[in-house]
């Protein structure tokens, strides 16, 4: 979805709140998506229990009315529900299964000096950024003003572990926010005042004076690979975080990651990382224990990451930050990486970065043994397979008057059936931005015309527009569930119906990364049974990455992709003819 920027103050857009879909509206969308996944006996008693639930003065209507009081006296009805509900209840380690990678077009060096020279001007970058944020221009989407409030929110914050659900610790509107980074080298975690003692910001060249110090400090020792906690499951991370912090010297080292304004992964070299797949997999996980993965505090909301070899890119915590804030930050990064070195450096002396110690008891020492166990099983379980289809970009469907996405998803549908010989739900992730405090919304692949693919245009047209005016069903018939929990009603029947958990259950997670350079993006999948599959359309060539669990038999990221190459090649043939 294409954004456009606007000049105009950015917290003065006025934006309008998020409706509640109509009830029958989206009782009636719910069916459609169930038919091409459930034989006829089953859609005739699921349709029968949404009937019974939708009829006037029934649980549907009641639930619905609470829904449009909620939002009445709310910022947004479904907003927190959603971060709560999709973020902080997942027990599921963040590592692979929830943040999202970008692996960006590799800078032309190979040494670490060079690496230290792209860090430095990378945090110079980000700071501008940040500096810019009470300024930066209104975003426009089909001519609509978007909500702005996520991007203060990137700076400063963490996800906190608990033992029920997470939450998120926001730090960067305290009296004193905080003015340092975290900066991290072979395992060991520094704190980098980033700011001077007169408020301006570090130049380039204090900061590369800064990281060397850092790299003096930091030579490959025997040190415990801290970060590697936060990959744990989140119930087995919320008790080692409780037995970290009894520690005070730990609790001192923790709070300044999680209060720092961002994180900076130094990776060592890894054995020649020539192909895509281990450089998006580098960034998504740091892979494995033996590699870089103590290098990353996953529940920081950003963490860049810099390798010896010209690899970079970003890693982002989704309960906090989204794509379109994150694409705009790495096009600023982009464009400030241009420009030479802005200002000279004051002959002043700086303070030694202060390195962050931890106190480790054997209760801790045994919690990262366990820790490294299982983020080598999980990443030894991921199948990555990132892959350049050079043969056309997004100017043929376009050509022919198609959304290149509408495209993409249905060539994804039918790359799947051509695999798995059967329709699955699949999830695309619309902004909601056009209203207050609005984040996400799923569009569903409109499966049953994927069967009869190219009518799917249209169709799937038709669920992309559903979703831009807040009447996605998916969001909405959650609401309708938490808002039987929130009222101590018992969970209505059509949720209990094996038929919810079907629809629900998405074999196909799907993301679209809409920046203007060769970058990738990565995540694992949301079922164990299932793909994910990232796209990055560019006029000529597409970008995508795939994944799949090796776990899982029916399933296999290498087959999808080279199924996914051959399809893209039939629908240009389609569109095409060469006879």
């Amino acid at each position: 979805m294409q954004v456009s920027l606007r000049q105009e103050p950015c917290f003065f857009s006025s934006v309008p709140p998020q409706p509640v879909p109509p009830l029958t509206q989206t009782l009636q969308g719910y069916l459609k998506a169930l038919e091409p996944l459930l034989p006829p006996e089953e859609l005739s008693h699921t349709r029968r229990m949404v009937q019974e639930f939708g009829r006037p003065g029934g649980l549907g209507p009641h639930l619905q009315e609470g829904l449009e009081k909620r939002a009445r006296r709310t910022k947004n009805w479904i907003s927190d529900w959603w971060v709560q509900w999709a973020y902080l209840e997942s027990r599921q380690p963040l590592a692979v299964h929830s943040n999202p990678a970008i692996s960006l077009p590799r800078r032309d060096f190979n040494d670490w000096r060079s690496q230290l020279v792209f860090a430095s001007k990378l945090i110079a970058a980000v700071l501008d950024f940040k500096a810019k944020i009470g300024q930066l221009p209104v975003e426009y989407m089909r001519g609509k003003p978007l909500c702005m409030e996520l991007y203060p929110l990137l700076f400063s914050s963490c996800r906190i572990p608990g033992p029920k659900h997470d939450y998120v610790a926001h730090h960067g509107n305290a009296r004193r926010s905080p003015t340092h980074i975290t900066v991290v080298r072979n395992y060991q975690f520094f704190q980098l005042e980033v700011y001077n003692s007169d408020g301006s910001r570090m130049t380039e060249s204090q900061i590369r004076g800064q990281l060397l110090r850092i790299r003096s400090q930091s030579w490959k020792t025997d040190k415990e690979p801290m970060g590697i906690l936060t990959s744990e499951h989140r119930h087995t991370w919320g008790e080692a975080y409780n037995r970290l912090l009894r520690d005070k010297l730990n609790q001192e080292s923790v709070r300044m990651i999680e209060t720092g304004l961002f994180s900076l992964c130094l990776d060592s070299p890894v054995l020649r990382i020539s192909d895509e797949n281990r450089k998006a997999a580098q960034v998504l996980h740091g892979g494995g224990t033996f590699s870089n993965s103590g290098n990353r505090w996953f529940d920081k909301t950003l963490q860049f990451v810099v390798g010896e070899d010209g690899s970079w890119g970003l890693l982002y915590e989704q309960a906090t930050a989204e794509g379109p804030p994150i694409t705009n930050l790495l096009h600023h990064i982009l464009e400030y990486c241009e420009k030479p070195d802005p200002k000279k450096a004051p002959l002043v002396p700086l303070p030694m970065p202060k390195k962050l110690y931890f106190h480790i008891d054997l209760d801790i020492k045994r919690d990262i043994e366990q820790a490294k166990q299982n983020l080598d099983i999980l990443i030894n379980d991921l199948d990555v397979n990132v892959f350049n289809f050079k043969r056309f970009g997004k100017e043929l469907p376009k050509k022919h008057n198609l959304s290149p996405n509408s495209f993409i998803q249905v060539a994804l549908q039918l790359a799947y059936y051509r695999v798995h010989n059967e329709v699955c739900p699949a999830c695309d992730i619309a902004s909601q931005r056009m209203f207050q405090g609005g984040r996400t919304e799923y569009i569903r692949s409109p499966t049953n015309q994927a069967l009869k693919f190219i009518l799917a245009f249209d169709d799937r047209s038709e669920s992309v527009r559903h979703a831009l005016k807040g009447h996605g069903i998916d969001h909405h018939l959650l609401g309708l569930k938490l808002q039987a929990i929130e009222e101590g009603l018992s969970i209505p029947k059509i949720f209990m119906d094996t038929a919810y958990g079907l629809a629900t259950h998405w074999k196909l997670r799907t993301g679209q990364v809409p920046t203007n350079t060769d970058s990738v993006m990565c995540f694992g999948p949301l079922v164990p049974d299932g793909y994910a599959v990232c796209y990055n359309p560019q006029a000529d060539h597409f970008h995508f990455s795939v994944t799949a669990f090796n776990c899982c038999e029916e399933t296999n990221a290498e087959t999808l992709a080279r199924t996914l190459k051959n399809t893209l090649c039939d629908l240009q043939e389609l569109l095409q003819p060469t006879v």
